[in-house]
């Protein structure tokens, strides 16, 4: 099994064109206006010609309205919906694509509460506790995730290339999500640290 990779929180085409020439999986798009990482709807129209045949857009939303969601996914019909907030089951489900719930966890119990809670998502997102929406860009305890469904994983929280392959190595995710550890600044991305997190998550599945 490889690991997919997952860039978050672009803003600009150029960094979407090197992401995706470097082989990432999948790229997010904020439409949280209170996000560093924010993109508008008409910036979104944007961006998507841009996108190729085969990496997987993915728009995250923090308790939207439904007409937000509706609108997004006129522009990238095909994209994966990612919850941040307080989002019930019901609501995530009610627009027919794939998606996934962004968790935070204070123990391994936590993880299978959450996983029954939302077993109608296609993952779960699994990242630091954090007083913000939308991700914390902190490491937490890996050794909390032992007990989860690993095939239903992307551990997210403070990723960058030092640390992605013990990471791997700890958790066994299905895939990995990253934003502020490939970041010149919020919303800016690197190119270099871009191609050494994919090195880095390449040599962990190798070994």
């Amino acid at each position: 099994m490889r690991t997919r990779v997952k860039f978050c929180g672009f803003c600009n085409v150029e960094d979407l064109i090197q992401a995706q020439m470097l082989g990432v999986d999948a790229v997010g798009f904020v439409l949280y206006e209170q996000s560093k990482r924010f993109v508008s709807v008409e910036q979104l129209q944007k961006l998507a010609r841009y996108l190729t045949t085969f990496v997987t857009p993915v728009l995250l939303f923090v308790n939207p309205n439904k007409d937000l969601v509706i609108d997004a996914l006129r522009i990238l019909p095909n994209a994966t919906l990612q919850f941040h907030g307080n989002e019930p089951v019901a609501f995530c489900s009610s627009f027919s694509r794939p998606w996934i719930k962004a968790v935070s966890i204070q123990n391994s119990e936590e993880l299978l509460l959450k996983e029954k809670q939302y077993c109608d998502a296609q993952a779960l997102l699994v990242d630091a506790p954090s007083s913000q929406w939308g991700g914390s860009g902190k490491i937490f305890d890996w050794n909390l995730i032992q007990q989860g469904n690993k095939s239903r994983i992307i551990l997210a929280g403070g990723l960058s290339a030092d640390n992605v392959a013990q990471a791997i190595r700890v958790v066994k995710p299905c895939a990995v999500d990253v934003s502020s550890g490939i970041e010149i600044d919020p919303g800016k991305k690197d190119f270099e640290k871009m191609k050494r997190f994919l090195q880095q998550v390449r040599l962990a599945d190798q070994k």
